[in-house]
């Protein structure tokens, strides 16, 4: 039997790294096959060989039994293979519709000439719309959308075409239930239309929901494929990690100091009402809410990052400027955002370079930069955060999602903060380097680190923090202790029921 896609023997190398090595998999039509690894296994790296971003050193891509060669992503488009990257790649200042069918937008006869179809293109996005159970705007600019709608663009973008093969790396990592609902309904259909799904999730849970077979993948080879019905979590977890990756949730009790963080009243335009909330020293303290209930948009009014309409923001008592970033850092209030692509690093500079930037004055005298401080920066990074990369002088773009997360976490680390908002900390990062970075921030708040934790992981949550403010619709509806905070009672106050 023939496999919808079938790849043998994969290799591929980067600078100091072997990221693919003798790499199979296969995946049957009207199957959804799940591909599992820690961050750094090869998973991105293999499917960016799959749609010709990557041409692989030596192995053989087949489809339906014939080998095929892609030179670019174009090409594999064309051969009937689409791909929902983990990052957002929109276009910031077009639409929804034009987002969807950038590059290959419906054509037809107008004379001599062939222009858009923009009648064609409307009706098809509206059918994509109607499947995914969306209420998107056709009209609304990407720059206008929350980071939720975004994925849901991406995943409506890859539907436009007419593939037999929809790869979907982490597609729920920013979705709410309901919306993650929606899409397993979507690869339902797609699955009995026979079409082959390749997911990549790190949510373990979803593999046992929506996945037929899995496989798993560790430091770029083939690890195991299975029945999902024949297996289990902990066999998966074995598998990825390779060992037992002991206390999932390292939640330690640390005495708690004085106050180090007070936000009172904040306003927003109608995004963020009358919030108050603190947080004491060595505190790690969560955010929770739905999609839209404004958690992200407070933490950059709260840091500066727009202007907000009224209220304070203290750090140690001290009231801060409202509008300055630069005083908001100087002060001790630094922000790690949930988007790490477009926010949080330059992907093309270093990882040296990534750190350095936020703290280049203090690095820097009569303009001169001392390079010998920052690489001693970047070096500690990479042995505190144990990132996976070469040397400092690294790509950031070359390394896998969860490494970048780190070195994302990283960058504000290094700028020794007072309190630090960490906005979706573990999106897009596997079990392990989950553990790792839960273990990270456990050891900075036995350092009287101030800990703000934005996230929309019920678990890591309830297993990490001290307390719990929950939002809704831009107020904070409610706030458990740890003894209090359960599942049940965070989603009553999210949904108001």
């Amino acid at each position: 039997m023939a496999y919808a896609l079938e790849l043998k023997d994969i290799t591929k190398r980067f600078p100091g790294v072997l990221a693919l090595d003798n790499m199979c998999l296969q995946v049957k039509s009207g199957e959804v096959h799940a591909i599992c690894g820690e961050n750094g296994a090869g998973k991105s790296t293999l499917m960016k060989v799959c749609t010709g971003v990557y041409q692989a050193d030596s192995g053989e891509i087949l489809l339906n039994g014939e080998q095929v060669s892609f030179r670019n992503p174009n090409e594999a488009y064309h051969s009937g293979i689409a791909i929902m990257y983990q990052e957002t790649s929109l276009f910031e200042q077009m639409t929804v519709l034009e987002n969807m069918f950038v590059g290959h937008e419906p054509r037809r006869q107008a004379g001599p000439f062939k222009v858009i179809d923009y009648a064609a293109e409307r009706a098809r996005a509206s059918e994509i719309l109607e499947l995914l159970e969306s209420d998107l705007d056709l009209n609304q600019k990407i720059s206008e959308l929350g980071m939720a709608k975004k994925q849901m663009v991406e995943i409506a973008k890859a539907l436009t075409f007419d593939a037999k093969i929809l790869i979907l790396d982490e597609p729920t990592a920013s979705l709410t239930q309901r919306e993650v609902d929606a899409l397993f309904s979507v690869i339902r259909k797609l699955k009995a239309r026979g079409i082959a799904i390749a997911y990549i999730s790190h949510r373990l849970e979803e593999i046992f929901l929506i996945c037929d077979r899995v496989t798993v993948i560790r430091d770029g080879k083939y690890i195991s494929t299975n029945e999902v019905s024949q297996t289990n979590k902990d066999r998966l977890v074995a598998d990825m990690v390779g060992r037992d990756i002991g206390a999932y949730y390292p939640k330690e009790t640390i005495p708690v100091g004085g106050e180090v963080f007070r936000v009172e009243h904040l306003r927003q335009n109608g995004l963020v009402n009358d919030v108050s909330l603190h947080v004491n020293k060595g505190e790690i303290v969560g955010i929770a809410g739905l999609a839209g209930a404004g958690r992200t948009e407070f933490a950059l009014a709260a840091c500066g990052f727009t202007p907000p309409d009224g209220g304070k923001v203290l750090v140690e008592g001290k009231e801060i400027p409202l509008h300055s970033v630069t005083k908001s850092m100087d002060a001790g209030l630094v922000y790690v955002s949930e988007d790490r692509g477009k926010c949080g690093l330059v992907l093309d500079m270093s990882l040296n370079d990534n750190i350095s930037l936020p703290q280049l004055r203090k690095f820097s005298r009569n303009m001169f930069v001392n390079r010998a401080k920052c690489r001693a920066v970047a070096k500690d990074a990479i042995k505190q955060f144990d990132i996976k990369a070469p040397s400092e002088d690294f790509v950031v773009t070359n390394l896998s999602g969860g490494n970048q997360q780190k070195v994302s976490v990283a960058k504000g680390i290094a700028l020794q903060p007072k309190i630090i908002i960490l906005d979706e900390p573990t999106r897009g990062v596997d079990v392990n380097a989950k553990a790792e970075i839960y273990s990270i921030i456990s050891s900075f708040a036995k350092k009287e680190l101030g800990i703000l934790m934005i996230s929309s992981e019920m678990p890591e949550l309830l297993g990490m923090c001290d307390r719990i403010y929950v939002m809704r619709d831009g107020l904070v509806c409610g706030e458990l202790t740890r003894a209090e905070a359960t599942k049940e009672k965070i989603l009553k106050l999210a949904l108001n029921v």
